[in-house]
């Protein structure tokens, strides 16, 4: 019985410091990632206070504007959806094209009443059962496009993206116009529902989204590294997508790509093409964002991001490589180059980040045990050594600040009072990013194994049943 003890407590004990090791030691290297990318973040507001926005000088570009909205099994939203669209954008010069498939009756019969009554439709059905994958069905909306300028003898101007459950805002479109005029892609923020029906899973996307469209894609516009796309909230000039058409036969996204949102956006800075991130006040103090409703449930929320991580951190590495220059003979400085694939091991770095916060769980439980053998067996415990308390008294100034910029960015879009969920939901984040890496990985095999790419789609619901949630100025 006593040498069973003893061997649970070198089992216990020394497991538990292992663990923390390994996450303390990770734990301070993307800490310290986070903090050198927050420092320059705080360096480039310094140095930009006071100077405002300054006035546009290009005249915004004219001609239609075409809306992709792919769709699979969206009966349920999709109707609703393109009729709160259309109001929007009433008198504007847009045409929104439907991706449907043959069989999925459903969601044809939902919208077919809306295209017999407004020309602004384009019902486009693809000739493959569904469901294939989102850059397969754009590929299909690109191709209507193209098939359209040919028969009307005209050329659209530019190509907006999004989902089947988006709120657009009125002013979207023309500020699109504007920017695309000097940028090749124009991505606006992301803004999350958060409800008191998902306050704890889907607003923990609403903490997320504020603090990386608050600082992340503001900071990377700034600095004139390539822009990942959201797939929402997006605009892309027609001339940009055809480049990226050329590439690839003849269709501009990946159809065996889980994020061909994210890969468009990186190839145009590959190519030397400018993009923007831009988060803009109407005159009547509102924030021109896309919202929509996240995922309220754990299997949901980890079914889209382990889609996520597979498609940016793991296939998206095969598809993408490092990202050197596309144009030949093209020239980048190295600190601008250094400084791009910085931010791609920031995409990228998702899975090392959940493995190093479930050993730091790991070592807390077992770290736990330990006290509890200790009170109850009489386990000797060996004093914690001073590189080793040296090291938690780092990580744990730096999760303070990791903290305390959750909370900022938080409060700045939703208010203090949701701010103060954010804190406890950063442990819920955590939790759902541990299951979406495990099950990306999984998924990610799968796909070498089998060489299939299937859409796994977020479902949605109807967002005129949410009720409406202030955007807080900025």
């Amino acid at each position: 019985m006593e040498w069973s003890s003893a061997g649970l407590q070198w089992l216990v004990q020394g497991a538990g410091y292992e663990l923390m090791l390994f996450a303390s030691v990770g734990i301070l290297l993307i800490g310290i990632d986070d903090l050198l990318f927050d420092l320059l973040w705080l360096s480039d507001r310094w140095r930009n206070r006071g100077r405002g926005t300054a006035p546009f000088a290009c005249q915004p570009v004219d001609g239609t504007l075409a809306v992709f909205i792919p769709a699979w099994d969206e009966e349920r939203v999709l109707a609703t959806t393109l009729t709160r669209m259309l109001a929007a954008w009433h008198g504007e010069d847009v045409r929104l094209y439907v991706g449907c498939y043959p069989n999925d009756i459903g969601t044809l019969l939902s919208v077919s009443p809306l295209v017999a009554r407004d020309p602004r439709l384009r019902l486009v059905v693809g000739p493959a059962d569904g469901p294939t994958t989102k850059g397969d069905n754009l590929n299909r909306l690109w191709a209507a496009l193209g098939e359209d300028e040919r028969a009307e003898g005209m050329r659209f101007a530019g190509v907006v993206l999004h989902d089947s459950e988006d709120h657009v805002h009125p002013a979207e479109l023309a500020l699109y116009r504007a920017h695309l005029a000097d940028h090749a892609m124009v991505q606006i923020p992301v803004v999350p529902f958060v409800t008191g029906g998902s306050r704890w899973i889907g607003g923990h996307y609403g903490d997320e989204f504020a603090e990386a469209h608050g600082k992340e894609l503001a900071l990377r516009s700034r600095l004139g590294v390539a822009l990942p796309s959201a797939g929402v909230g997006c605009a892309l000039t027609r001339s940009a997508l055809a480049l990226l058409a050329i590439e690839r036969g003849g269709h501009p996204f990946r159809a065996d790509s889980l994020t061909e949102d994210y890969e468009v956006g990186m190839l145009i800075g590959a190519y030397g093409l400018r993009s923007c991130f831009v988060d803009a006040i109407t005159a009547d103090g509102e924030r021109i964002v896309s919202r929509g409703a996240f995922p309220g449930s754990v299997e949901r929320a980890v079914r889209q991001k382990s889609r996520w991580i597979t498609g940016i951190a793991l296939a998206g590495w095969d598809h993408l490589g490092w990202l050197g220059v596309r144009v030949s003979g093209g020239d980048i400085p190295p600190a601008r180059l250094w400084l791009a694939r910085w931010m791609l091991w920031r995409d990228r770095r998702s899975p090392l980040a959940a493995l190093v916060v479930l050993a730091a769980y790991g070592g807390l439980l077992l770290t736990g045990l330990a006290l509890a053998g200790e009170a109850l067996f009489g386990w000797q415990t060996a004093p914690t050594a001073a590189a080793m308390r040296l090291l938690f008294g780092l990580n744990a100034a730096l999760l303070l600040w990791r903290l305390a910029m959750r909370f900022h960015f938080t409060a700045r879009c939703y208010g203090l009072g949701e701010a103060m969920f954010a804190l406890p939901r950063a442990f819920i984040a955590n939790v759902i990013a541990i299951l979406a890496a495990r099950r990306a990985v999984t998924l990610y095999w799968r796909m070498l194994r089998s060489g299939e790419i299937v859409w796994e789609k977020t479902e949605h619901w109807d967002g005129d049943a949410l009720p409406a949630v202030r955007v807080a100025p900025r």
